[in-house]
Order: C-alpha cells, then sequence, then structure tokens
C-alpha cells in the first residue's frame, strides 16, 4: 500500500508544477507529444478497449494542465494516435514514441509529457507493468532517465 501512497502524493506534486508550467508549453509538439503519450498509456497492453479509450479520454479532457488546448484538437490528436496503434500497434507505437521524441531539445516540456504519463497511467489506481514500461521508453525517446520517475 505505500507504493500506492507515494504514487497518489507523487501524483498529486506532478499536477501542482505541471499547472504553474502549462501556458508556456501551448504549442502543436507539447499538444502531439502528450497525445501520444496519453494513447500509448491506453495501449499499453497491446489493445485499446472502447471503454479504456473514453476513460482516457475523459482523463485528458478534465485535466487542468492541458486546459489550455481546445477540446476538439485535443480528442483529434487523441484519436490519431489511437487509431494508428489499433491499426498496427508497432508502426503506431512508432509514430507516437516519434512525435513524444520532438520534445527532446525541450527537456521541461518532455518531462511534463512524462508527468502526464504517469498522471494517466495511475489514474484507475494502478500503474501497471505496462503503463511503466511505456513511460520508461518515453524516457529514453527524450533522454530523461527513467529513475527520475522511479520507472
Amino acid at each position: 500500500m505505500a507504493f500506492w501512497d507515494q504514487l497518489k502524493t507523487k501524483t498529486s506534486e506532478m499536477s501542482e508544477q505541471l499547472s504553474t508550467k502549462t501556458k508556456q508549453f501551448k504549442n502543436k509538439d507539447f499538444a502531439n507529444g502528450t497525445m501520444a503519450m496519453c494513447a500509448l498509456i491506453a495501449a499499453a497492453d497491446g489493445s485499446i478497449d472502447p471503454a479504456e479509450r473514453q476513460k482516457t479520454a475523459a482523463l485528458i479532457m478534465s485535466n487542468d494542465v492541458l486546459a489550455v488546448f481546445p477540446p476538439a484538437e485535443l480528442k483529434e490528436k487523441f484519436d490519431h494516435f489511437c487509431d494508428r496503434l489499433e491499426r498496427d500497434y508497432d508502426f503506431g507505437k512508432v509514430e507516437a514514441i516519434s512525435a513524444i521524441s520532438k520534445l527532446k531539445p525541450k527537456q521541461d516540456q518532455a518531462r511534463a509529457v512524462l508527468q502526464i504519463g504517469v498522471i494517466i497511467g495511475g489514474a484507475d489506481g494502478t500503474f501497471d507493468e505496462h503503463e511503466r514500461l511505456a513511460v520508461r521508453e518515453a524516457c529514453f525517446a527524450v533522454g530523461i532517465a527513467p529513475t527520475e520517475f522511479d520507472l
């Protein structure tokens, strides 16, 4: 239970940090990277069922950090990455990781995307190994040590 309590505390701290920085992140690469990360979390077990997709979309729309973007724009980007992952998981994953990797020169934005991945992954009360692996792979794509996120 201690791990879950730590995750909840860390998630809360991440949300607060992100809220203060978000307005400076309002750009296409950040929006794409964030939605790619969310889609990877939704598809972390290799498939995306409609309920999971809907639940993740609802979390995205209710996240204060992402409120700087028009909801329709985020939905379109999220659906795009989910569709790619559903059609061909391996190529969809390559495309999503590529979108995230565009933030490598912008380490503060890359960290924010990774934090959102942790927040979305743990939102249902569990941060399973598949979700942890998705965030870990995104860490490598942007050159940030996974240990920074306890992965």
